[in-house]
């Protein structure tokens, strides 16, 4: 049944009055602010440790993992949790060494860190290049995955659900930082009670169908019970060669190599999720960032056990026409929009408003970074030099309107696509092992030059499309070969940037600008017992985890 009832549309009334509302009045309380762009684009000094960590999170989880992930949850299980459980390590090891940098160095946008590390001419490429990704991939996939469970869950066309939430995020977006920061608070509350909410129904049904207990607590242990026996395949964190799923996920570079250079990159050298913690004080900034990690850790229990339970489901057949399309094929992606439209009124409603919270939020919040990243970086420096604050804040916003109806023209194309998660993380990792070499190694080793730094910005994309395509290319010369996983190409062609960077920057002879306009002292790296107690706790709590589900 696609479509909501009249109690739904209270539930997610009162939620869209609640953000619309805060939002207005967090814009109003500092209006005349608005102007300037730092409180515009960072909200210098106004975001708490809670916001910022909400803020991070509510930017970070959206239609893509409540339907990409809960897809790759259906196809392939547990295992897709290592992008969220790695992510929780890899925020603490952000906290400690990249964010003292940045705040350190007055940092305020990523292309801002190239410049004065490396040179312009480095920034600009790579600034670009990020326009070219957040938009085309990652806002266009964004609005794309968030309308067409919209369009699943309520019957309301594509196109209208692609114009509807382009415009709520435009309107988040246009108050600025602050506004997006501090209605992220309200997002992440909802989102993850919506979440949990479409879980605990989820397991449920599964303790139904399996002749279990369905009341309370007991049904949902029941549920969990019958997920572990009808879908033991689905519990484990490692895929051998040879796995059906094995290019997706191939064995260790789940907890080694390539999964911690997509999380590192992600989340310690881009602007869309750095940005949260930029306008903060230390200490501020590093509780946050440990308070999205401990958040971080519950993400597969709202979006993967719901794609395991809906597997299960179409397993044991109630999903089976639900979960396919007109010529039979088996759609992953429509696992969360098929438990959503079973929950109850009023439970859908809330759903409803989960999802489009996670939506809205990343979408405002990637598109304040596109804003960001064009208007500082390229506007500025480029355009118009002597623009005043008030344009460039104006500029910011006119940024955010075109991006958006960028993102609305291209989205229908991707309908063709059947895991979107796994393209969305494949297509960005292009740039991702490059962009990491250059900021590590800008970071920690001083004789790195912009002549490396070039070199790696030109060669990585090549070089990722090379090894994407190896199979192809030695077939042409008579070898068999196989495909080389993404994960793994990622380690490859990391590891080749980064010894490209070495070699080069061993033979400039350009030694006068090593280590340029970057202050790094050792103890910057200090950190307080409160958070050497936070970062054991998810250590362990990853230890375990990782030593159950192996």
């Amino acid at each position: 049944m696609n479509h909501l009832a009249p109690a739904d549309y209270v539930v997610f009334g009162i939620y869209l009055v609640v953000v619309v509302g805060y939002g207005y009045w967090v814009y109003h309380r500092r209006k005349a602010a608005a102007t300037d762009t730092k409180d515009f684009f960072l909200a210098e000094g106004s975001l708490t440790w809670w916001a910022i960590g909400a803020s991070l999170i509510a930017s970070n989880i959206s239609a893509e993992h409540f339907i990409g992930m809960a897809g790759s949850g259906f196809a392939m299980g547990l295992a897709i949790s290592s992008y969220e459980w790695i992510a929780a390590a890899t925020l603490v090891i952000v906290a400690v060494y990249f964010i003292p940098i940045y705040l350190r160095n007055h940092i305020y946008t990523m292309p801002q860190f190239l410049a004065q590390r490396y040179s312009d001419t480095v920034s600009t490429i790579l600034a670009v290049f990020w326009l070219v990704v957040y938009v085309l991939v990652n806002l266009t996939s964004i609005l794309y995955l968030g309308a067409i469970a919209i369009e699943s869950l309520a019957g309301i066309s594509f196109t209208v659900c692609t114009i509807g939430l382009a415009i709520f995020a435009i309107f988040i977006t246009l108050g600025g930082m602050k506004v997006i920061g501090y209605t992220d608070v309200v997002q992440v509350v909802v989102l993850i009670v919506g979440g949990l909410v479409v879980t605990y129904l989820a397991l449920q049904l599964v303790a139904e169908q399996s002749g279990g207990q369905t009341a309370g607590l007991a049904g949902v242990w029941d549920g969990m019970l019958t997920l572990r026996k009808q879908a033991d395949s689905h519990f484990h964190m490692f895929f051998s060669k040879g796995h059906p799923h094995y290019d997706a996920l191939p064995g260790m570079s789940l907890v080694l190599g390539g999964m911690w250079l997509n999380n590192l990159s992600y989340w310690g050298c881009n602007q869309y999720i750095v940005q949260r913690a930029l306008g903060a004080d230390l200490k501020t900034a590093r509780s946050g960032i440990l308070f999205a990690a401990f958040l971080k850790l519950m993400i597969p229990l709202i979006v993967v056990i719901p794609g395991i339970a809906a597997y299960v489901l179409y397993q044991s057949g109630p999903f089976r026409a639900a979960m396919t399309d007109a010529s039979g094929v088996v759609k992953p992606d429509q696992a969360y929009p098929v438990l959503m439209n079973l929950l109850p009124v009023g439970m859908k409603g809330l759903a409803f408003a989960a999802l489009t919270a996670a939506i809205v939020a990343s979408l405002a919040g990637k598109c304040n970074s596109i804003s960001t990243i064009f208007t500082l970086d390229i506007y500025k420096k480029y355009i118009d030099k002597t623009a005043s604050e008030q344009k460039l804040v104006n500029v910011g916003r006119w940024v955010v309107v075109i991006s958006f109806l960028i993102a609305i023209a291209i989205a229908p194309m991707l309908r063709s696509l059947d895991q979107v998660y796994q393209y969305i993380q494949e297509y960005t990792n292009f740039l991702t092992p490059g962009v990491f070499a250059i900021f590590l190694l800008g970071f920690f080793w001083k004789r790195a030059t912009n002549r490396a730094a070039m070199t790696v910005a030109i060669l990585t994309i090549p070089l990722s499309i090379m090894l994407k395509f190896w199979p192809e290319l030695t077939n042409l010369v008579g070898i068999q070969s196989d495909t080389i996983p993404f994960l793994h190409r990622t380690t490859w062609v990391f590891c080749i940037d980064v010894a490209l960077m070495i070699v080069v920057s061993l033979t400039d002879p350009t030694q006068a600008a090593l280590g340029k306009g970057l202050i790094v002292e050792r103890q910057m790296f200090r950190v307080t017992p409160s958070f050497i107690g936070g970062s054991v706790a998810i250590f362990g709590i990853l230890a375990v985890l990782y030593s159950v589900f192996w």
